[in-house]
Formats: C-alpha cells, structure tokens, sequence
C-alpha cells in the first residue's frame, strides 16, 4: 500500500515516523511532501525503495498520487487544509495530534472523514503499548471489578522551556499549538482513560497556569477533574515541572481491586486483586514491554488500511479526547462545569 507522509521543517515525531512506516510490512511505497525538504535525505537513508517520490508541495502531491492512507505531521495552525484536502481525495487520515487550533476545526474534519467513510486518526501511540493492552484487557475481564475512579498524572521537563529555540516554536504559540502541555502532552493520559476503562469523559472542570513563567503564550501546568459516563470521577495533573525526563501514572481503582500504569518507570504495569487465586498480592507486569510507541502503532494503522479492519482508534475517539482537551480549557476559562458532548464508542 502506498502512504503518504505530509510534513514540513517543524513537523513533530517525523524521525519516529520515517522507521515506523519503514518497519511497516503492509506499506511498500512512501511518497513524502515536505516544501522546506528538510527530511528529504532523512527519508531517502531510513526508507530506501520504499521512498519513490519527492515534493515541495503538498497540494501537487495530493494532485499527482493516490495513497490510501496520508499521514499528516505540521504545525496545528496549518493542519486543516491539508488533512481536508486528502480525506476529499479520499484518503484515510493519520494527524500528529493536535492537528487544529479549535475543536471546531476538527469537529469538521470528523464529521467530512465520517461522511465519506474515511478514519481521521489522531496519534495516540500509547494506546498500543504492551502495559496498556494487558491493562485493557484486565478491566474488560472484570479483574478489578467495577472501575469507581482514575487519578492520572504526565509531567515532563521545565528544562525545555527555557531555551530560547522553544520559545519561538509554534507549540510554544497558542495561536498557533491551540494549548500547551494538555492539548501536547496530556492528551494522551486523557484518550488512555477512556480507552482503558471502556468510557468517555462527559465533563469536566480545569485551571491552566504558566507556573515557570518563561516568555511562552501556552500553559506549562494543568489540572483537571473529570466525569465519566459510567458515574465515575477522575484527575489529571500534567505540566513540565522536571529538570529532565518524565513522571507517569495511571492509577485506577475498581470495586476488586486497583492497577497503576508508570510507562516511564520500571515496573511498567502493577496491580492488586481481591479475589482470585494471587488475592490480597501486589502483581506485577512481567511480559515484554517492547515493542511499543510509534512503530506498533503506525504498523497497525497501516495495516488497518491495507486490509480494511479496524484501526487502533477511530474518528470518534480522537474527537471525544479533543473535545475533552478544548472542555477543559473552557471550564478554566470560565470556572464554570463544561459538558464535553463525548459519544461513546462501545
């Protein structure tokens, strides 16, 4: 299958993309539009054969190929043109999150993808790691009984910040990132915790801050609390508070039991269970934890594709976090309770 990688100088995760669409079995061309070319030669040394064709316009290409599935890596200020432009060909959509400055941009991107029976993928590459199935799996089976509560935490570097190339990049911009580090980083503990326990965030109430202070137009620190549609309630505390690396978790409590997720940590996956023959011990995750991020995920949304099955994460899932992030940001705004008008997806 022939895909196609729509990117620019400051298009993100493009040197985790490039061997992921490599490693893809189910892709044999790429085709690649990039108008500053600064991932030509990277592009020609990680794919090879694989890589048949160049351009300096994303539009030509469009007009020229026919790839089944674009992927789409650009500053979010200028990902709507595009991604419209390749679900009108009639391609499927993979977007470098968050792919637009307001929910209302993506809201129709969603509904044109599903008016055309097309996915409009969001990049959530956690989904996909192996602690993160096996935590799946274990709700579903009832393991921990009822899922009453999740408290989540994604906390990064303020190293980053404070250098003077970051704060001139578009995500540093909120005209231009439409956020900072909820809508960059914590997003993605927010499409974890619907897709983990199986429900959608139907509210939400927030406060953003810029707690370091540095010359940035976007958050550095967010907080949030969260209303489930099965009654249970949740948080969130992401920001870059860290002089290097990150701090993770995912800790959810059932009516049998709790597991907690730490995928920087070591053990990646814990958890405990009342019942059952290791009741009343703490478990941990001993299974192989690559491979994981990127390159599984990119295989499967190819592979999806290739084979018309279904994707890691559909269209509805990536508007119900979006609208998730943008409810958020209004309840901070307004200190008021918003209603995120998520739709569950069973």
């Amino acid at each position: 299958m022939k895909v196609a990688l729509l990117t620019n100088a400051s298009g993100a995760h493009i040197s985790a993309y490039l061997p992921a669409l490599a490693a893809a079995k189910d892709c044999d061309e790429v085709v690649l539009a990039d108008p500053d070319k600064r991932w030509v030669e990277d592009a020609k040394k990680v794919l090879g054969d694989k890589l048949t064709r160049t351009y300096v316009s994303h539009s030509e290409l469009l007009a020229q190929e026919s790839p089944r599935l674009c992927m789409v890596s650009i500053e979010a200020k200028h990902a709507p043109p595009i991604v419209e432009a390749a679900l009108n060909m009639g391609a499927h959509v993979f977007a470098e999150k968050p792919a637009c400055v307001s929910l209302d941009e993506f809201e129709k991107l969603a509904n044109l993808a599903e008016s055309k029976h097309l996915h409009l993928m969001m990049a959530f590459a956690n989904r996909v790691n192996p602690e993160s199935l096996a935590a799946r799996k274990m709700i579903r089976q009832g393991r921990i009984g009822n899922v009453y509560s999740i408290d989540m935490h994604i906390v990064a570097d303020q190293t980053r910040l404070t250098r003077p190339a970051y704060h001139t990049a578009w995500y540093a911009d909120k005209t231009r990132a439409g956020g900072g580090h909820l809508i960059w980083l914590g997003i993605h503990w927010l499409d974890l915790a619907m897709y983990l326990t199986g429900t959608v965030i139907t509210e939400a109430t927030g406060a953003i801050a810029n707690i370091g202070g540095q010359p940035i137009t976007v958050e550095d620190s967010a907080v949030a609390t969260l209303r489930f549609d099965n009654g249970m309630l949740g948080s969130l505390n992401c920001g870059y508070y860290l002089d290097r690396s990150y701090h993770t978790q995912i800790r959810i409590w059932g009516s049998k039991g709790w597991l907690n997720i730490d995928s920087f940590g070591d053990p990646k996956l814990t958890w405990y269970e009342n019942e059952g023959p290791k009741a009343k011990q703490l478990q941990v995750f001993e299974e192989p934890t690559e491979p994981r991020g990127y390159s599984p995920f990119v295989s499967r949304v190819v592979s999806a594709i290739a084979r018309n099955t279904a994707p890691p994460i559909s269209t509805q899932e990536s508007l119900n976090t979006l609208r998730t992030v943008y409810g958020i940001y209004q309840a901070a705004e307004t200190g008021a309770v918003t209603k995120t008008n998520a739709v569950a997806v069973r």
